[in-house]
């Protein structure tokens, strides 16, 4: 195929333009003879028409691209590569599709947008993790993607080279490279490094960048950052390197420009307020006011405090201010960014004051002194503010700003500078400490970032100025551009190699490529005789300037192609860079690469004050930093210059280069679109300058210069199928079948190459193969189009046939139907017209009669209601006249009653007044006043009679005391035999199991010495032997026992000290509890003595004939002391009720109210003055007290207890005496002597005992105020007494070992006979020696630890003890208090509540057992219950293994059966008597369940580990679901009924740590974390349903609410249960989330279900060409991951469904996960280009109705599980739909879950498929965003672009109670949970 061929007319190409640069035109006509015909629209939209002449076919101009292939996200994917393709494709995806990113290979092209977009936010990180850069749309997260993948896969370094001019969004592009590897790596230490990396761009922003004329926010310098990682991959730190700050702008700025922004940051802040002491705030008028590049004087006006008008090197480029930028908050945030990184206040003040000190440096104003000098005036208020914030001395640097020291040989001179000169300096000075002050920052903050450990690798994001050209380009134009050169040849070299590896790959034959190499560019810059070299040259020569270097470069640089003189100009020269040629001019140049600063102001800030400033000076550079300056040398010895500036950037440069070499390079070039900064504005002529410079195009001519179309053999085929014939398709070679199908199209084979996988077209190709594929399709239509329209037709014909038949038979029938109408309301008129007729009659003959009877009953009702009211009149007159009659009378009576009155008062009050004065004079006399004393003198003997008798009350009253007394007495008696009972019963227990241990051990001797017979003539000898070394044996161990009785005396002297304290406490106890009794009493005593005096007190008062009532203390007395006596009887009744309802446990003293009672006695007691009493109260009050009804109750029951304690004990004495004579008496007379002996011993100890005791207490007695001899003499006989009872026991072990030995002799006697020598022939009996010996030992030990034990009890008994008496003590003192108080209501109600409290102790206290906390006489029955029940469990167990024995003859008789006499109750046997036959046995159900499992509390982690731990799901399965949490639930249930708040705290925390624990464990187990979320629930359902809430018992039945907790209030715990669940929910969310998440996009985007509709653009349309991402296939296969998906959710609903999940629990599950379903393939589809057209939309929508089905197959539709599917749906259906004007509110209408930015993308994104498909208008899409406006008003939601996958319904988790009974629980035998039984 020739070039020729292509240019026909219709063809489209484009022209030169001069102001778009391209223009796109159209032939009209086939080329030929040189001449292209072309129309075209122009600027004004005027058609045009042009002939163009060409010299030959090379000159032609550039074809244009299909549609289909323009907005393409590849560049090189393109079928023409050239400029004007590159161009206009990145210009419609800018302006009309709003994409900023765009790939040209291995490039990504990003322009600024100059708006803000919804595309970097934590979803789109997550959505780019995991893909390579050709599966989603461009984007530097794609880019640094693919860094962090190639360094995980490849394990080597990376690189981010990002580039672009000035403002074309470099900064940022590197700013979100960093926060994405910061967002997916983490960071292994505490530090966050990767939240300071962030933090450092507000600093390095601050201090490196500045407002330029092309950015805003433009970076003066070129930064390499590196972020070093860990094995694992997360970021652990990072390096900050920098190069060539733009130190000339602190002092001078073009116009429209600023200086750096921290200056304007610090400004703002002074203006606030802040930073006073910096004196930026202080008006000054300064001398640079003026200065700059305005022409012509400017008037001065008033400074403004603290603004940056103020200073000169902020003015120069009047532009102080940037539009949207708040200073004032970029400093709040800059000082924030510096505490993150470390640099603390203090620091940061030092900073601020070298800046303002910058600031103020510029504003000194030098003069013009005498001559060729400069001065300083000694005024200048700058110049001391200076010395002043740098802490130098100001004269010095006064001295040194004007002067400067020229050494010439071994003299020194001072000379004075020019006032330019002395500029010069001061400029120099301050760029100086600026450039020290920025390399100290990144210093700091390389500290900050630096890691501990060594890096394992690391990625650098390279942040670099681009290709620069002004109209005046100087030095740093020149090293930029130098840089630029370095890093275009290293871009050339590498996208070079990866075109190559990619041809060797496929092993196609292929041409080595040409490419611009610009080696010799970079060599007329730095080699030898170079540029730098004689830039360096110059610079070390005395006298050397710019224009002297300048002539150099003409002369010894002209042999260089790429450098020029410019024609007009003898002080520049021309380069040609790779872009463009650059002339610069050499003014500067030589000032510039010094960078010189006078020694002496260096010397000047080496002794500043200011520690920052010290340090910046004197701190020895480590390395070469990127900064450097020349100091001018004083000395002969200095005169070795350091490097320059260029040399030191080009040392630097090549480090970089060998660093960026030594990884893999990934490219970012960012475009400028306008030089106006408006939003999504592209200038064709500004974008193709960047696009040449940048080196874009550079890569487009290497791809097309090669093969740039590349396909693989299945998508060529599915493409292009329509092409070849059916004979030619070969399916199982698709190789040869592609090769068929070019083969008829393209002739010549340069123009492709066949791969071992792909097929390689050259350019230009894929638009030819297009055009025939269109034409053949075209043919096709035409084809299909005759043969349809011919089949309408012929159907149309027929239909209209058919339709006129039809009619006429239907107009026929209609006519007919007519006429039968029309006689059928003829007759029906006549029928309608009588009726009417005789109605109308009927009707006004009825109304004339209901007229008439009206009228008449009106008038008669008139008639009677006027003669009523007639009647109502004479009935109300003459009640009126009877009422006032009656008036008249009833005041005449009155009248005359109430004269007769006043005139009987009066007379009364005169004959009373008479009376009185007789009264008067009578009361004088003497004879009146004995008679009143007479009544009295009687009134008195009468109360000493009453006196008289109290007293012999009191008398009784004592007698009643002393017999109280005795009583008690006896008591204490009963409670010493009961505990001694006690004693007894327990070492009887003991002697009964160590009886039965030592049976077992003879029946098992018994039968090992059965093999002894046969060895007995070989053993003999030996046993001689043996028997000899035994006896000497029995020597050493008679030893060891008397050794061992000195210790048992020792041990015998502590049990006695033990029990006298014992004894001690008991008696402190009783004497506490009678002197509280006798409180009691006298107290209540009191009160009704108190009552009797005061009811004698008011009788008296009586007599007196005082008739006045005065309310006393004695009458509040008197009506307290009325209610005594119902008082007394309900607190009689009261401890009646205590003593029933303590074995409830719930009086005093009881577990449940002992905390409480405590606290309210403490409060009680301390708000008691406890002070004396009150002087005067002297009296003793002696009061008789009654017979208390509490202490007889009492004594009662202490009785009864003491009879049964006593029976009790009978019984065991007469067990033991059984036990006692059943052994056999000892016959042997060795043994009897030893007896003898050991008596006779034991007589002559008693004896010295005896008289040891008599000596000591002799010794006692002489000293008795000796306290110390008597606290040892006690504890002398508490030692006795415990040696005499450990003896004691000595003597029983010993008889029991006799016996012992005795049955063995005996035993071996009958087995053996005489030849009893013949058990210890194999010297068993040494081995059973030390045998014994070791468990000697073992006892020894088994004492010490016991003798430790007691030792502790000892103690606790004695810190009782002294609590007892200081509780005594208080006692005593609060009775005295009350006693000496009236008769206040406030210690009777005190009293009462003390009686009630210890009466409830005694009764409880009867059974109080050492070392063991009180229990009362209920908990005692319910312990031998138990006891009792285990017993009989054990005898069900051992019946049941004797009859599966088969041991039926040997029955055990009914005493050792049971220890209760008889078979156990509860078994009914009724097994057959034959023998060899085990029946079963059938247990009887002693009573009804109560739904309940009891557990020791020891046993309890055992539950735990086995419910929880040790549970699998395989094994729970099989179990009734929720199982573990129902018998959770009956254990808590039963320590709430025993009311155990420890052991129910206990057992719920346990439960909540073992739950935490398991899922921790087992977090990655699908089936346990979903176990244990139903388990968790159920447990949580059944704390509410059995709480007691009514709100929780609707559907519980009778037996459910009797079985709710009773005592505990679980509600807390039920909200830690809650959290729970949703912990466990959330972690199963995620499992799914997991597992679904790889199936998403290929089950749902790239499944295709339906046959011969291709879902998929071919990957040689959107391949990227040279690409080295990660070739990663899906991993599932498309057409087998809707299945695989379909399969997991069901996996997922049998799980869930298994475990007894809550149904709403499992629609919450399904709608989290459908949504993750719908969030993952919305946001892949919103990122790839070549899914958005209406085949993949059909494919997509036909993909979800699977899930829909899937949902209505589980009955989970009804629960809207599947509207959280309505976006991806509403996606595939906006795909799917017309779009058309007439479309738009049916779109918005249908797309209502979507937000707006998501409608537009996809509508940007859609493609058409095919050329016969139109394109989405961009009018079109307008339309659609205005609509959507109205709707996106007021929802901030609507602009985000992606869904957020990380989004979470609320957890609901709705009641659902259980319908099982807890008593119909049983526990598998598969749990072996025998620690529980069911109560």
């Amino acid at each position: 195929m020739s070039v020729r061929e292509l240019y026909v007319k219709g063809a489209r190409v484009w022209i030169p333009d001069p102001d778009q640069v391209w223009r796109c035109a159209e032939l009209t006509k086939d080329y030929k003879n040189n001449i292209v015909a072309v129309v075209y629209d122009d600027a004004q939209g005027v058609e045009r028409t042009e002939d163009l002449v060409v010299k030959n076919d090379e000159e032609l101009p550039p074809l244009r691209n299909p549609d289909i292939l323009i907005g393409e996200n590849d560049l090189t994917s393109l079928s023409y590569l050239h400029e004007p393709a590159v161009l206009y494709n990145l210009q419609v995806r800018f302006c009309n599709q709003n994409a900023i990113y765009t790939y040209c290979g291995i490039v990504l092209v990003a322009i600024n947008p100059y708006d803000e977009m919804p595309i970097y936010g934590p979803d789109t990180i997550s959505a780019y993790r995991g893909h390579s850069m050709g599966d989603l749309d461009p984007h530097i997260f794609a880019v640094a993607e693919e860094a962090f993948t190639q360094m995980e896969r490849e394990n080597k370094d990376q690189s981010i080279i990002v580039s672009g001019e000035s403002g074309a969004g470099k900064t940022v592009s590197a700013k979100y490279a960093m926060r994405y590897f910061a967002t997916i790596s983490g960071s292994d230490s505490e530090t966050q490094i990767e939240k300071k990396i962030l933090a450092s761009n507000p600093i390095m922003e601050a201090i490196g960048n500045a407002k330029t004329t092309r950015n805003d926010n433009s970076s003066r310098f070129g930064k390499y950052i590196e972020l070093d990682f860990t094995p694992s991959y997360s970021i652990m730190g990072a390096n900050m390197r920098t190069y060539l700050l733009e130190k000339s702008r602190v002092v001078f700025q073009a116009p429209d420009e600023r200086n750096y922004h921290i200056f304007y940051q610090l400004c703002s802040a002074a203006e606030q307020g802040k930073l006073p002491h910096l004196k930026l705030r202080k008006p000054m008028r300064f001398h640079y006011l003026n200065q700059g590049l305005q022409e012509g004087p400017m008037v001065a006006s008033k400074p403004r405090k603290g603004h940056q008008d103020n200073f000169h090197y902020l003015k120069q480029g009047s532009s102080p201010h940037i539009d949207g930028v708040d200073d004032a908050e970029d400093f709040i945030e800059t000082c924030k960014a510096f505490s993150l990184l470390g640099i603390n206040e203090g620091m940061q003040e030092q900073i601020f004051r070298i800046l303002a000190g910058i600031l103020h440096l510029g504003n000194v104003v030098l003069e013009e002194g005498n001559g060729d000098s400069s001065a300083i005036s000694t005024g200048d208020k700058s110049l001391k503010t200076v010395s002043e914030l740098l802490g130098i001395d100001l004269e010095d640097i006064r001295k040194w700003l004007c002067n400067r020291k020229i050494v010439s040989g071994r003299e020194v001179f001072t000379k004075p500078m020019t006032l330019t000169e002395a500029v010069f300096s001061r400029d120099a000075l301050s760029k100086h400490i600026y450039a020290k002050l920025f390399d100290w920052i990144v210093t700091q903050i390389n500290k900050c970032f630096a890691a501990k450990a060594k890096p394992y690798r690391f990625i650098g994001v390279l942040d670099i100025y681009g290709f620069e050209t002004f109209e005046i380009n100087s030095f740093e134009q020149f090293c930029i551009n130098y840089a630029n050169e370095k890093l275009q040849q290293q871009f050339n070299q590498h996208v070079f190699k990866l075109e190559q590896e990619e041809y060797v790959k496929e092993q196609i034959e292929w041409e080595f490529i040409n490419f611009y190499d610009n080696q010799p560019c970079i060599d007329l810059i730095e080699s030898k005789l170079g540029i730098l070299d004689l830039l360096d040259e110059e610079c070390r020569m005395p006298r050397g300037s710019d224009q002297s270097w300048v002539e150099k470069l003409y002369d010894k640089c002209k042999k260089w192609e790429h450098f020029s003189k410019p024609r007009l100009s003898n002080t520049s020269f021309l380069i040609a860079h790779f872009a463009d040629k650059v002339g610069y001019e050499c003014a500067g140049f030589l000032e510039k690469n010094r960078d010189t600063v006078s020694e002496e102001q260096i010397n000047i800030l080496k002794s500043s004050q200011i520690a920052l400033v010290h340090s910046l000076f004197t701190e020895k550079e480590k390395g070469a930093p990127p900064t450097k300056v020349k100091v001018l040398p004083t000395g002969s010895k200095s005169k070795q210059m350091k490097k320059t500036v260029g040399s030191q950037f080009r040392d630097s440069l090549n480090l970089l280069m060998m660093t960026l070499n030594s990884t893999t390079p990934h490219y970012v070039r960012c475009i400028k679109p306008n030089d106006e900064k408006m939003a999504f504005t592209f200038d064709p002529t500004r974008a193709i300058q960047q696009l040449r410079a940048c080196g874009v195009l550079e890569t487009v001519r290497i791809s097309a210069a090669g093969y740039p179309s590349r396909w693989t053999y299945n998508e060529f085929f599915c493409r292009y199928r329509v092409l070849c014939n059916s004979k030619d398709i070969k399916r199982n070679d698709m190789r040869l079948t592609c090769e068929k199908i070019i083969g008829n199209m393209i002739n010549d084979e340069d123009k492709f190459k066949f791969g071992r996988t792909k097929i390689f077209f050259r350019a230009g190709q894929v638009a030819y193969m297009e055009k025939l594929r269109a034409d053949r399709l075209s043919a096709c239509g035409v084809m299909i189009q005759k043969h349809v329209r011919m089949f309408l037709h012929r159907n149309r014909y027929r239909t209209m046939r058919k339709a006129a038949v039809t009619i006429q038979k239907y107009t026929r029938g209609l006519k007919a139907r007519r006429h039968v109408h029309h006689i059928r309301r003829t007759a029906a008129a006549i029928k309608i017209q009588a009726a009417i007729r005789g109605w109308v009659k009927r009707v006004q003959y009825k109304r004339l009669v209901y007229t008439v009877t009206q009228l008449q009953a009106h008038a008669r009702g008139a008639w009677a209601r006027e003669k009523y009211q007639h009647m109502r009149r004479v009935r109300a007159a003459i009640i009126i006249q009877k009422n006032v009659r009656m008036w008249q009378a009833v005041y005449h009576y009155k009248m005359a009653m109430r004269g007769m009155i006043t005139l009987q008062g009066l007379v009364r009050c005169f004959l009373a007044k008479k009376q009185l004065k007789k009264l008067k004079i009578e009361a004088r006399s003497v004879e009146h006043q004995r008679k009143l004393n007479k009544g009295l003198e009687n009134k008195i003997i009468s109360l000493q009679q009453k006196l008289t008798e109290a007293k012999l009350e009191v008398g009784n009253v004592k007698t009643y005391k002393e017999e109280i007394v005795t009583l008690k007495e006896q008591l204490s008696e009963m409670k010493g035999v009961e505990t001694q009972l006690k004693n007894s019963s327990n070492r009887v227990s003991e002697l009964e199991a160590m009886v039965a241990k030592l049976t077992q051990e003879v029946e098992a001797e018994r039968g090992e010495k059965m093999d002894v017979l046969s060895e007995k003539e070989r053993a003999e000898k030996e046993n001689r032997e043996l028997v000899e070394k035994l006896n000497a044996e029995n020597a050493k161990l008679t030893e060891e026992l008397m050794n061992a009785k000195k210790e048992e005396a020792k041990k015998e002297g502590e049990e006695l000290l033990k029990r006298k304290y014992e004894a001690e406490k008991q008696q402190m106890i009783m004497e506490y509890s009678e002197e509280k009794s006798s409180y009691q009493r006298l107290l209540k005593e009191f009160n009704r003595l108190e009552q009797k005096n005061e009811q004698l007190e008011e009788q008296m008062a009586k007599m007196t004939g005082g008739n006045s009532h005065k309310r006393t203390a004695s009458n509040v007395s008197n009506l307290s002391g009325a209610s005594d006596a119902p008082t007394e009887l309900v607190r009689d009744d009261a401890s009646e009720f205590n003593s029933i309802i303590v074995d409830d446990d719930v009086g005093y003293g009881s577990v449940r109210s002992r905390a409480s009672e405590a606290s309210d006695n403490s409060r009680n007691l301390e708000s008691i003055d406890w002070g004396s009493p009150q002087k005067g109260d002297t009296s003793e009050i002696r009061i008789p007290v009654p017979e208390k009804v509490e202490d007889i109750t009492l004594v009662l029951q202490l009785q009864n207890k003491v009879r049964e304690l006593e029976k009790e004990r009978r019984t065991m004495a007469k067990r033991i005496d059984q036990l006692e004579n059943s052994s056999s008496p000892l016959d042997d007379s060795q043994h009897a002597q030893e007896l003898i002996r050991l008596q006779e011993l034991e007589m002559e100890n008693a004896k010295l005992k005896d008289d040891l005791n008599r000596l000591r207490k002799s010794i006692a007695d002489s000293e008795p105020q000796n306290n110390r001899i008597q606290e040892f003499m006690k504890q002398f006989e508490a030692l006795q007494d415990e040696l005499e009872r450990r003896r004691e026991e000595c003597i029983q072990l010993r008889t029991v070992l006799a016996n012992r030995a005795h049955d063995l002799r005996s035993l071996t006697q009958s087995s053996y006979g005489k030849d009893v020598d013949i058990v210890n022939e194999d010297g068993e009996l040494a081995i059973a020696y030390q045998t014994q010996k070791q468990v000697n030992r073992q006892l020894e030990d088994e004492l010490k630890s016991e003798k430790q034990r007691h030792r502790e009890a000892e103690t606790e008994y004695k810190s009782e003890l002294d609590r007892l008496r200081r509780d005594n003590d208080r006692q005593q003192k609060l009775l005295a208090q009350n006693l000496t108080k009236g008769g206040g209501s406030q210690p009777e109600t005190l009293l009462q509540s003390e009686i009630m409290r210890l009466t409830s102790e005694n009764l409880l206290a009867v059974n109080i057992r050492p070392l063991q906390p009180p229990q009362n006489l209920q908990g005692q029955v319910d312990n031998l219950t138990e006891q009792l029940k285990k017993y009989k469990r054990s005898l069900k167990a051992y019946a049941k293994k004797i009859k599966e024995s088969g041991g039926t003859g040997s029955k055990r008789s009914s005493t050792h059966g049971s220890p209760y006499g008889g078979d156990p109750p509860d078994l009914l046997d009724v097994a057959a008597t034959t023998e060899g036959e085990a029946m079963p046995v059938i247990r009887k159900k002693e009573r009804d369940y109560m739904g309940m499992f009891e557990y020791d509390r020891r046993e309890e982690m055992q539950i735990i580990r086995v419910l929880i731990y040790e549970l699998k799901p395989r094994v729970a399965v099989t179990f009734l679901p929720g199982l573990p949490a129902y018998i959770l639930f009956m254990c808590i249930r039963h320590t709430d009924h025993i009311n155990d708040d420890e052991k129910v705290r206990s057992l719920l925390n346990n439960i909540v740590n073992g739950v935490k624990r398991v899922i921790k464990k087992r977090h990655e187990d699908l089936d346990s974390t979903v176990l244990w979320l139903s388990n968790t629930l159920r447990l949580l359902h059944n704390l509410k349903q059995y709480s007691g809430d009514k709100a929780f018992q609707a559907e519980n039945t009778v037996k459910q609410n009797e079985q709710s907790l009773k005592n505990f209030d679980l509600s807390e715990y039920r909200q830690v249960l809650s959290d729970i669940a949703v912990w466990i929910y959330n972690g199963v969310i995620k499992l799914m989330e997991e597992k679904v998440q790889p199936l998403i996009v290929p089950s749902i985007l790239e499944h295709e279900a339906i046959a011969g509709l291709s879902g998929n653009k071919p990957g040689g349309m959107r391949g990227r060409a040279g690409s080295v991402a990660r070739e990663l296939e899906s991993p599932v296969e498309p057409q087998k991951a809707l299945d695989l998906l379909l399969k997991e959710m069901t996996q997922f609903y049998r799980t869930l469904a298994m475990f007894g999940t809550d149904p709403e629990l499992i629609t919450q599950v399904f709608r989290q996960i459908f949504y993750f379903i719908c969030a993952g393939s919305l946001n892949n589809l919103l990122l790839r280009k070549d899914m958005c057209h209406w085949s993949k939309g059909m494919q997509i929508r036909y993909n979800l109705s699977h899930l829909e089905q899937w949902t209505r197959d589980m009955r989970l539709h009804e629960a809207g599980v599947t509207d959280t599917l309505a976006p991806i749906i509403q996606a595939a259906q906006l795909l799917q739909a017309r779009k058309t004007d007439d479309d738009v509110n049916s779109i918005c209408d249908m797309c209502d879950k979507l937000s707006v930015s998501q409608i537009i993308k996809i509508l940007n994104l859609y493609t058409p498929a095919d050329e016969f498909e139109e394109r989405v208008p961009i009018s079109f899409i307008h339309k659609i965003q205005n609509k959507l406006q109205e709707r996106a008003e007021g929802e901030q939601a609507q602009a985000t672009l992606l869904m957020n996958t990380k989004f979470a319904f609320p957890v609901r988790f709705p009641f659902n109670p259980s319908s099982i009974h807890l008593e119909d629980i049983e526990l598998p035998e598969s749990l072996n949970l025998v620690m529980l039984k069911k109560v």
